[in-house]
């Protein structure tokens, strides 16, 4: 389900899905959803606090409106 973890030293943490294919986004972006709520439902571990979709092959950034980040990889740099 998650292909990255992200953790900050203040403890919050983010959840990433890399994608080769636009037409994934959609179903990674329900998986990490879905995982956000388990972690809320426990409420004894802190859910993530960016969920993003990271993909191969789209062209420009975007925040959906189910709160996760469709990034290209392009987007990404050293």
């Amino acid at each position: 389900m998650i292909d990255a973890v992200i953790e900050l030293s203040d403890g919050r943490w983010g959840a990433f899905e890399i994608k080769l294919g636009a037409n994934m986004i959609d179903e990674a972006a329900k998986n990490l959803v879905r995982l956000q709520k388990f972690f809320i439902a426990d409420g004894n571990a802190r859910p993530p606090s960016v969920l993003c979709v990271i993909c191969g092959m789209t062209s420009f950034a975007y925040r959906r409106s189910d709160g996760v980040y469709m990034v290209p990889i392009t987007s990404l740099k050293p």
